[in-house]
């Protein structure tokens, strides 16, 4: 698979990579056999870049790509987690370097590594990506060698932006899809010019841009996409990017419409996210190892049309930028 070199940690990583949400929690039920059979598939497809996070199944994510990395050493795998939103009350406050060296050696022991390859502070409070202390503490991890690289997961294009003029963050990552196209405008070329990698998640808006939901399709209780349609338990942008269920099941028809032969739609929307400058990496997830396996094969996909890019185009300005552009 083709890699790119993910910013200022000079790490090359696969453009597909594996988001690991689904083996800790929120997305129905996935079992301990079928977690690591999803892990095996992604790699065996060439995918060398996994994005967990401390907070996925209380660390059950975690200790799921640890037990990978133990079994495959060789793999050449770079691993992101996150952290932060153990924090209670999750406020500005919160944010201490005391609080970092705990939550990153909680990571380091459910990875079984000494050196996390990169940390990103979870969506924090705004406020956060402004603070000289928090990134003063970020440097101080890199000092006492817990963690290699710093970087930053966002909900906003603003924060994106106060994030990118920081001199050591390494990568921000970000909303990015078919139906979030913002960060195409300012995000994307700031990074690319200050040597900054993208990751873009949430790349199939939920699995909205799979195709296979219609206006009937439920969910498990313990499925984000059930229980934070509005925002509930996290930014409602988590969940189908934002995107009205209805408005984006209509709009993912016209997306695939778009699909080439031989193609499936998610695999043409991730293809559409790994064609636009200055992304490093997109995480889909996979709740079955064939799902890992094909979103890996995206990556195969040749680049889209510019007939392709322009439906894709209008698909936005006229069903989907109205309830998502001006909100981040």
């Amino acid at each position: 698979m083709e890699t790119r070199v993910l910013g200022r940690t000079g790490r090359d990583v696969s453009v597909v990579g594996l988001g690991c949400w689904q083996l800790g929690a929120d997305w129905g039920e996935v079992g301990e056999e079928q977690a690591m059979a999803i892990l095996d598939a992604a790699v065996d497809a060439g995918v060398t870049f996994l994005d967990t996070a401390d907070v996925y199944g209380d660390g059950r994510s975690e200790r799921f790509v640890g037990r990978l990395l133990a079994q495959r050493p060789d793999a050449g795998l770079v691993v992101a987690t996150k952290m932060g939103r153990r924090a209670n009350p999750h406020v500005p406050e919160a944010f201490t370097l005391d609080a970092f060296r705990g939550w990153t050696d909680r990571s380091r022991e459910n990875l079984g590594v000494d050196t996390l390859d990169l940390v990103q502070l979870h969506c924090p409070p705004t406020p956060v990506f402004s603070s000289d202390e928090v990134f003063d503490a970020l440097d101080t991890l890199v000092e006492e060698k817990r963690i290699a690289a710093y970087g930053v997961s966002v909900e906003t294009v603003d924060e994106a932006l106060t994030a990118i003029a920081r001199p050591n963050v390494a990568s921000v990552q970000i909303i990015l899809n078919v139906f979030r196209r913002k960060p195409l405008e300012e995000v994307l070329p700031a990074a690319a010019e200050a040597g900054v990698g993208i990751i873009a998640r949430v790349p199939l808006a939920s699995g909205l841009l799979s195709g296979k939901y219609d206006e009937s399709t439920t969910f498990a209780e313990n499925d984000h996409r059930t229980f934070n349609r509005h925002g509930e338990a996290f930014d409602v942008g988590e969940t189908f990017a934002g995107v009205p269920y209805d408005v984006g099941v209509a709009a993912a028809r016209e997306v695939a419409a778009q699909t080439p032969e031989g193609a499936t739609t998610a695999q043409l929307a991730l293809r559409w996210i790994i064609d636009q400058p200055g992304v490093t990496t997109v995480i889909p997830g996979a709740s079955r190892p064939d799902q890992a396996r094909a979103n890996a094969a995206a990556a195969d996909l040749a680049p889209l049309t510019d007939e392709q890019q322009d439906a894709l185009r209008r698909v936005y300005d006229e069903r989907i930028r109205e309830h998502v552009h001006g909100r981040w």
